[in-house]
């Protein structure tokens, strides 16, 4: 039997609601990594999205919280979804993909955003602190924080030299290179972090 047609109508609204949400989480992401949290203004969020900002904050309750929604979904999914020994490098590929299909930005919102309103600030440091607490399992040694700390700040210096300062030739380096070197370097302050360098084959080695 089908659907009422007041029914029908509910769940025709729900779902245009709930694709109206994705495609303003979608537009702030985006803006958000280009231009940080205090550029990136709700009337272009909601532009983009094809939306009204009534619609945004009847959605999300403010900026802020939208910000913290984008976060979440991607920086908080990165690390619930992915292995500790692959999680620096795939947060690597995600800044080194420069916005590709696909590709999460959170580490360029945090780039962005740094220099941000305090409020902003403790949101981005407890995110970094989650990552390098991940990170540290990947050592055994009793300064693995101290480790996990400078492999972050590896991380975050790579992206910022390459996604904020655009520094050639890494602006336009070849993102399976970069992650080579990287890798290649990296094992040595994460005992633990597979070193793709070392498995010879297509991807193997350091030219």
């Amino acid at each position: 039997m089908g659907e009422s047609p007041q029914r029908g109508t509910e769940g025709a609204y729900r779902r245009d609601a709930q694709g109206t949400r994705l495609r303003l989480l979608d537009a702030a992401s985006e803006l958000f990594a280009e231009r940080g949290y205090e550029r990136a203004t709700v009337r272009d969020i909601a532009a983009r999205a094809g939306a009204n900002q009534a619609l945004l904050f009847r959605y999300f309750g403010s900026k802020k919280a939208l910000f913290g929604e984008v976060m979440a979904r991607g920086g908080q999914e990165q690390l619930r979804t992915t292995p500790a020994e692959r999680l620096f490098e795939v947060a690597l590929r995600g800044m080194l993909a420069g916005g590709g299909a696909g590709a999460d930005r959170s580490l360029e919102v945090c780039l962005r955003s740094i220099g941000g309103s305090d409020e902003i600030a403790d949101a981005l440091r407890g995110l970094g602190e989650e990552y390098a607490e991940v990170l540290a399992t990947l050592s055994g040694s009793d300064n693995g924080g101290l480790r996990a700390d400078l492999a972050l700040s590896w991380l975050l210096g790579i992206g910022l030299m390459r996604v904020v300062v655009a520094k050639e030739p890494l602006a336009s380096a070849d993102p399976d290179t970069v992650c080579r070197l990287v890798a290649g370097a990296l094992g040595s302050l994460l005992e633990s972090l597979p070193n793709d360098a070392e498995k010879g084959g297509e991807n193997g080695g350091i030219p």
